[in-house]
């Protein structure tokens, strides 16, 4: 069996299978109709929408909640500079939401970085959506959902909006 396949195996202990479908439809096609979007939202616990207030809200949340597990975390002196660098631009991308497409690609980097200083090499391992889904499973399905979603997006802005706002409510309220 494949690791991919292993990993979706092991989601399915915890989400609905439709649920599973509709994140596969989302990060992998043009999908970004309502009731996908709302599905995905809901497995993160969120019920809902992200417009206006609401939505600077969520990135404020976002912002504050990231940085104080940045912040928390040990570091060993030669990722002192990551630290730095990924502060600096999780600042940045939450100050300046104005183009959903770059948004997108700072976003899944500052993500990838925080988790990096968080885990560890484990990060860089085949087995770590696995392993992440044994340690935390609400976690594991949040790093399942980033790691399907392309690493650059040629996405309509409001589907890679949304792609960003789910995947900042789930940290916002980690």
């Amino acid at each position: 069996m494949a690791l991919a396949d292993k990993v979706q195996n092991l989601i399915e202990e915890f989400i609905e299978k439709d649920t599973v479908q509709a994140v596969i439809n989302f990060t992998s096609g043009t999908d970004n109709d309502n009731a996908t979007v709302d599905k995905i939202a809901a497995m993160f616990g969120y019920a809902g929408d992200f417009s206006g207030e609401d939505e600077q809200k969520l990135i404020e949340s976002f912002q504050k909640n990231l940085k104080l597990l940045i912040e928390k975390t040990w570091v060993e002196k030669s990722d002192i500079a990551l630290k730095e660098q990924i502060l600096f631009q999780l600042e940045k991308l939450c100050s300046d939401t104005s183009d959903w497409a770059k948004t997108y690609d700072v976003f899944l980097n500052v993500l990838s970085e925080a988790v990096y200083l968080m885990f560890g090499q484990q990060t860089k391992s085949d087995d770590f959506g696995e392993y992440s889904l044994r340690i935390d499973p609400g976690f594991g399905i949040f790093w399942w959902y980033i790691k399907s979603l392309p690493t650059s997006a040629e996405w309509p802005v409001e589907k890679c909006r949304n792609a960003v706002l789910l995947g900042m409510y789930f940290l916002a309220n980690y």
